[in-house]
């Protein structure tokens, strides 16, 4: 209802029952986008942050549920980057114009604390003037202390679900929201700019449990919320299960956009993977991050997390150049810098 969206704009909340209701009835698609564009241009203009993701390793000890990358597919073809070529990664980016590099995977034993150090230390001697982010999961606090001094300054890791019966759901026993959500306070409370988030209509969610993200949310502030549509694979227990929505999913954007305008909010592979124009709705909806892959187009197709992603195919500097077409015909900038959340 327009009342919701105007309400949004002015006190960045809405009560429980007011949330409820904006998740379960239609809103005024609109009105809602073109209220999140504007409260994202009243603090970042028309920027849209350019990020390079190299994707440094499918091997990953858990088995959580919705996951193509999950310990127990026997189906996925394993690989890890080597130092070299992750060195090699960053700075082809370099030369393109990136100035924050993602390091993500899955979590994946073999990278010892001392071996994430190296390569961090390693990549900051490369890259004095960059951003280096890891996107590794779940460690200790003394392991993201030890990240942290070795150069690394910012971290992703999506909550998921904020619900524990819906956590329940979609992991296994030996994985737990409260680990989990330590996890995140303790890399807010190390200095880290954090990111969470989760995924839209994943397994099982109910407004109930979008909203218990939301004020999840709220009580983290992290710097970057990263939310995208759930997409099944085929070598999953939810192999079965239906995608997420994609408009739903948009208004979601939107929603977050409106409740933390200073965040960083990305639009996500996911929804390229959903829909031809899927990144450039989610930029009119309020998202101003893409993350373009860096990584070696040898071994991009084994990172699946899901099923039919795209830009599988791209070298570095085409991906880069389309990348910048797609964001101008939403009509936005993109910008390599370093982009620091405004949180």
């Amino acid at each position: 209802m327009p009342e919701l969206i105007a309400k949004l704009q002015t006190e960045h909340d809405l009560t429980d029952a007011e949330l409820l209701n904006f998740l379960t009835e239609p809103q005024p698609e609109d009105i809602l986008f073109a209220a999140a564009d504007a409260e994202r241009r009243r603090y970042y203009g028309d920027a849209v942050y350019l990020r390079g993701l190299i994707e440094f390793t499918n091997y990953c000890k858990n088995n959580c549920y919705y996951c193509g990358i999950r310990a127990g597919n026997p189906c996925a073809e394993r690989y890890r980057l080597t130092d070299e070529q992750i060195l090699a990664c960053c700075k082809e980016g370099y030369s393109l114009g990136y100035r924050t590099f993602v390091l993500q995977g899955g979590e994946d034993p073999y990278y010892t604390d001392e071996k994430i150090c190296a390569l961090v230390s390693a990549i900051a001697m490369q890259h004095p003037d960059c951003r280096i982010t890891l996107s590794i999961g779940e460690k200790s606090r003394d392991s993201y202390q030890r990240y942290y001094d070795a150069g690394a300054r910012r971290f992703l890791l999506r909550h998921e679900t904020a619900s524990p019966e819906h956590y329940r759901k979609l992991h296994p026993e030996s994985m737990s929201l409260e680990n989990r959500k330590r996890c995140l306070f303790d890399l807010k409370a190390i200095g880290y700019q954090v990111g969470s988030g989760f995924m839209i209509g994943s397994p099982y969610q109910t407004p109930e449990t979008l909203l218990s993200d939301i004020r999840f949310l709220q009580e983290l502030c992290p710097a970057m919320i990263g939310v995208g549509p759930y997409i099944t694979h085929r070598e999953t227990p939810f192999a079965e299960m239906p995608p997420g929505e994609l408009h739903f999913s948009l208004r979601i954007v939107a929603l977050l956009r409106l409740m933390f305008p200073k965040a960083l909010i990305p639009a996500t592979t996911a929804f390229a993977s959903l829909h031809a124009e899927g990144r450039e709705l989610a930029l009119r909806a309020g998202a101003n991050v893409v993350m373009p892959n860096l990584s070696p187009v040898t071994v991009r197709k084994h990172y699946d997390l899901y099923e039919n992603k795209v830009c599988l195919g791209d070298e570095a500097a085409h991906c880069r150049g389309c990348m910048e077409r797609r964001i101008a015909s939403a009509g936005y900038r993109a910008v390599v810098a370093v982009g620091d959340s405004l949180v």
